[in-house]
């Protein structure tokens, strides 16, 4: 417990002093997200709640607080949490399709000897819990996007107040091409280094590559990763637009105005 205290308030420290007021923000953004996460969950244990509708309730409340407390509220938050909301719909639905026909849900034949004392009739739909819990690792990683696009856009369209709609979109473009591709290894590999002791015990089990492969446990693992690298692809585009959208009819706005 001593360990995590002065873990915690060393990266407090830090973020302070680095971030300044953002970086506290930012801090105690960490526990209000945590806090979401946990409270959506123990309600989806109730059989008559529905997975999918608390999944977008949770990711719009986390994307608020992503965007809004730690950014405040204006123009760039404000495309940024709407290009959110589109991308994770679709998501949202893409992979409630995948998880059905991979059928991923459920538990592993690794996880079953440790859950023979319990039943599993529980009265919960495990493909829509499957498809929630995809969703929910996707989030973060969706609303960073976003907000990267939609940030650097907002500075160019101060910067070159006359710019076309098309060229502040190819830019949004732009900026998303050199994102994806860190953003997706970034994914990767904090797949492989979370779960480095299970690849070891895949090792200890002598599991061929295809039955690696066609693992429940990894198999899950691989689908979050792709719907990821998805959803962050699909963002690009869709924040991009979206702001070049709300930004060039901004200033046509204000011409008729004046």
């Amino acid at each position: 417990m001593n360990v995590l205290v002065w873990l915690a308030a060393i990266l407090f420290i830090l973020m302070i002093v680095i971030g300044g007021k953002k970086g506290a923000r930012s801090f105690i953004s960490l526990f209000l997200n945590f806090g979401v996460i946990l409270l959506i969950t123990l309600i989806m244990a109730d059989p008559n709640a529905n997975p999918i509708i608390l999944t977008i309730i949770g990711c719009t409340i986390i994307s608020c607080i992503n965007l809004f407390f730690i950014n405040k509220v204006n123009s760039k938050t404000k495309t940024a949490l709407l290009s959110t909301a589109i991308t994770i719909v679709i998501l949202l639905i893409f992979i409630n399709q995948v998880t059905k026909l991979t059928m991923i849900q459920g538990f592993g034949e690794e996880e079953i000897d440790e859950l023979t004392i319990f039943s599993l009739y529980i009265g919960v739909d495990f493909v829509k819990i499957a498809a929630s819990v995809i969703i929910m690792s996707t989030i973060g990683a969706i609303t960073d996007v976003a907000i990267s696009i939609t940030s650097p856009m907002l500075e160019i369209f101060n910067q070159h107040p006359t710019i076309s709609r098309r060229d502040l979109f190819k830019s949004g473009i732009n900026i998303g091409k050199d994102i994806l591709g860190s953003n997706t290894n970034t994914l990767f590999f904090a797949f492989f280094g979370g779960y480095m002791a299970l690849l070891l015990w895949f090792k200890d089990l002598s599991y061929s590559i295809g039955e690696i492969v066609n693992s429940k446990i990894f198999g899950s693992e691989m689908i979050t990763i792709f719907s990821a690298g998805i959803g962050i692809a699909l963002i690009v585009p869709i924040a991009s637009w979206i702001n070049a959208y709300y930004l060039v009819r901004t200033r046509e706005k204000k011409k008729i105005g004046t």
